[in-house]
């Protein structure tokens, strides 16, 4: 039986993440002790101690989310337990690379960290809204978004089936809201995230992103492990494939279902979220039942993990 590692996207984050293996494993406080010093500001006290409100920060939050999904990688590995496929869900993919071996924790805080801000300024705070839709498939979720006369809403996140999570302007994702209730939603919940990701509202956002990862020095080489990228739910393993599956995921549609699906295919029989809360164990649940599911984010999470594994 396979093991897949995934690691956990932005809305993962809380106030405490990481801090239980920070405190238990001098190799995650190194890790914490560099990420500071290449971000210029003290890392672990946001993460640990907030406040929630800048640590909800998009240019915050990403840097913040990889290195506690790192950390809880870090210690992982260090037991022995290496798997036999990685993914991410959007900015988990970042994590997934570094554990991958494609990308230095260094360069991937700087990479984040650049993609939070670009992501910020690409639309005014206030202007932008995401919200989940639970209960209607992602052929209705897409023709009624289509109807939205008031502006621009699209499918961003296909994450489970019966859960499509919907970004654009605020008004037409409020009216695509109303429309998708009318139409058999069971709920249609509003996202507390500041940024209307995975749409064409970053399209300028995708640009910089492409001049930074291609023409910049961030230094990427193919990974260790087979990798899925949730932007075409398919193996990448080449450099410049990974670079466009990045630039791509930011302006469109996370794929997640078909992404575990793909690695159910491969021969994935057990799924380990490693980082952050247990979000994408619950979507897993629901995308393939039989599959063993398992976490780790603190020390008791990590030895009930490496006792399942064994």
């Amino acid at each position: 039986m396979k093991t897949a590692f995934v690691f956990p996207g932005q809305g993962s984050q809380h106030v405490g993440m990481g801090r239980n293996l920070h405190d238990c494993f001098s190799e995650v406080r190194e890790l914490y002790r560099e990420a500071g010093d290449v971000l210029g500001y003290d890392i672990s006290g946001l993460s640990f101690n907030g406040p929630a409100e800048e640590l909800n920060k998009t240019v915050r939050t990403q840097p913040c989310l990889l290195l506690a999904s790192v950390a809880a990688y870090t210690v992982l590995s260090s037991e022995g337990v290496m798997p036999h496929a990685m993914a991410g869900h959007s900015l988990g993919e970042y994590s997934a690379l570094v554990a991958a071996g494609a990308l230095s924790l260094r360069d991937a805080l700087m990479v984040t960290e650049m993609r939070g801000r670009i992501m910020q300024e690409a639309v005014p705070e206030g202007e932008g809204l995401m919200a989940a839709i639970l209960g209607l498939d992602r052929q209705t979720v897409d023709e009624v978004c289509q109807k939205a006369a008031s502006g621009y809403v699209r499918a961003a996140n296909y994450n489970c089936p019966g859960q499509v999570v919907i970004s654009g302007q605020r008004q037409a994702v409020e009216e695509a809201m109303r429309l998708l209730k009318d139409a058999g939603a069971k709920r249609a919940i509003p996202l507390s995230v500041s940024v209307p990701s995975h749409c064409g509202l970053m399209d300028n956002a995708s640009k910089k992103l492409s001049e930074f990862l291609f023409l910049g020095d961030i230094r990427m080489s193919k990974p260790d492990i087979p990798l899925v990228s949730n932007a075409d739910a398919i193996f990448v393993s080449t450099v410049d494939g990974i670079k466009a599956a990045l630039v791509k995921q930011l302006n469109s549609p996370v794929l997640w279902e078909d992404s575990v699906r793909e690695m159910v295919k491969y021969g994935i029989g057990t799924f380990v979220e490693v980082g952050p809360g247990t979000v994408l164990s619950g979507l897993i649940r629901r995308i393939e039942p039989d599959v063993k599911i398992l976490n780790v984010q603190d020390s008791d999470s990590l030895k009930d993990a490496l006792n399942a594994l064994k």
